[in-house]
């Protein structure tokens, strides 16, 4: 009997050794906060808006700048310490193209878009990033600096990347943000 408590003994505090040999990595890691879909368009029109007050950067499967390619677009505000960086993320030339951004993510994906906050471990606002679909990573890098991983393409059910060349995209205009897909039987 004196054995069986001594081993549980012993298993208790080599799972809280366990356990908190991973709170540290909890730390480095940020989360997204999904927008309400009620606020939204309305965030989003104001992102648009107030373009020059943040550094915007896009995401895409291709290595040369297209507006009409995108998976997500991060919103990095100019007025606060926070900071966020990635390899692959481009920079948004000019509102125009974030305009035909915002209404190409969804023919892009085949996915509504959404918009979220980015949140550090502590909860501190670093950003916004407006994207579809996928699994999406935020690492700490330094003291206020969040490294944000390059969106990918949709993964199909058959392990191939989603080709989306054989549909035709018809952007629509307000009130419509988004476009129409349609399949083109070749």
């Amino acid at each position: 009997m004196e054995t069986i408590k001594k081993y549980r003994f012993l298993s208790i505090i080599l799972i809280a050794l366990f356990i908190s040999g991973f709170t540290p990595m909890v730390k480095k890691y940020g989360k997204l906060k999904i927008v309400p879909k009620a606020q939204n368009q309305l965030i989003l029109q104001d992102l648009i808006d107030k373009w020059d007050d943040y550094n915007i950067y896009y995401s895409d499967k291709y290595s040369g700048y297209s507006a009409r390619s995108p998976l997500g677009i991060i919103f990095d505000p100019k007025n606060n310490d926070t900071m966020l960086v990635g390899n692959r993320w481009k920079k948004v030339k000019d509102q125009k193209d974030l305009i035909e951004m915002t209404q190409w993510i969804c023919p892009t994906t085949l996915h509504e878009p959404f918009l979220n906050k980015i949140l550090g471990p502590d909860g501190q606002f670093y950003g916004y990033l407006y994207y579809s679909c996928g699994c999406v990573n935020c690492k700490m890098v330094g003291d206020k600096k969040m490294y944000v991983f390059n969106l990918e393409a949709r993964i199909e059910d058959d392990g191939n990347e989603a080709d989306n060349s054989g549909k035709l995209s018809f952007p629509l205009h307000a009130p419509y943000r988004h476009a129409e897909v349609f399949e083109v039987n070749p």
